[in-house]
């Protein structure tokens, strides 16, 4: 059986890079072509760094926030962002280590440590903002957004589904589920988890917390498991992790799963 080809090929997916105050009303392109002052303005607010990746055919497109892992915005999540997008997704990934630089290691020790220091309430925040970027462009239909996380970003995206109340869907590789279950019951959208089977970071008392949050809460949780799969198979960086087989079964499955529910009345 011929592999299904995306809509749009990587030549036709457009690239930039993005900054905008956290927590604060994103300037619209005209508000900051008509202000004299805009480009030399320094901003109260943290600054947002990001990179959109979009379909360059004139269209109006779902948006994403993709959240990178704690090895920071390396080349492996710019792949999947051109990968989403040349599904006919306009896809934003913020820095999550911003405030610290904007770094990238492929060094465990320092990944754990710029993980452990980051601010949940302040990336909270940035990712609320990065739907309120989304909401100004364009080409992104409004209020049609959705948030896929790997690892570190898997477990804020699980976070920030219980947060922002016009999200669609909510897509987790491998996250643990590090919020209370008081938080978990307000999640605001289904949930695909993508199980690692051979992962001692995410216990099964953390899923079950997120089955339950779906009982309770009348969304949808659907957890997917991939047998002696480790942490990190869908890292194409990491080949001591990597899993071809469970990638791309995990890769379509997110695929389907974000064209339901953007297809999807609510």
């Amino acid at each position: 059986m011929a592999e299904r080809q995306p809509p749009f090929s990587l030549q036709q997916i457009g690239t930039g890079a993005f900054r905008f105050p956290s927590g604060a009303p994103v300037p619209s392109l005209s508000d900051a072509a008509v202000d004299p002052y805009y480009r030399t303005r320094t901003p109260k607010e943290a600054l947002v760094e990001t990179i959109v990746f979009w379909p360059q055919e004139k269209g109006l497109y779902p948006g994403v926030v993709l959240l990178h892992e704690r090895w920071g915005l390396n080349a492996q999540i710019k792949d999947v962002a051109n990968r989403l997008a040349c599904e006919g997704m306009t896809v934003i990934v913020p820095n999550l280590y911003g405030r610290q630089g904007g770094m990238v290691t492929a060094h465990a020790e320092t990944a754990d440590t710029l993980a452990a220091r980051i601010k949940e309430s302040e990336v909270l925040q940035d990712i609320n903002s990065c739907c309120e970027f989304l909401n100004s462009r364009d080409q992104v239909k409004k209020n049609l957004h959705a948030v896929v996380g790997f690892g570190l970003g898997g477990s804020l995206a699980i976070r920030f589904a219980c947060q922002r109340k016009r999200l669609r869907a909510a897509v987790a590789y491998y996250g643990r589920v590090t919020a209370p279950a008081a938080t978990l019951k307000d999640l605001v959208c289904p949930v695909l988890y993508h199980r690692a089977g051979d992962d001692p970071l995410v216990t099964e008392d953390e899923l079950d917390r997120l089955r339950q949050a779906g009982k309770e809460s009348g969304k949808p949780v659907e957890i997917k498991v991939y047998e002696g799969a480790p942490h990190g198979f869908a890292d194409t960086m990491r080949t001591d992790t990597y899993r071809p087989d469970a990638e791309r079964a995990a890769w379509d499955a997110t695929v389907a799963f974000l064209n339901e529910r953007f297809q999807a009345e609510r």
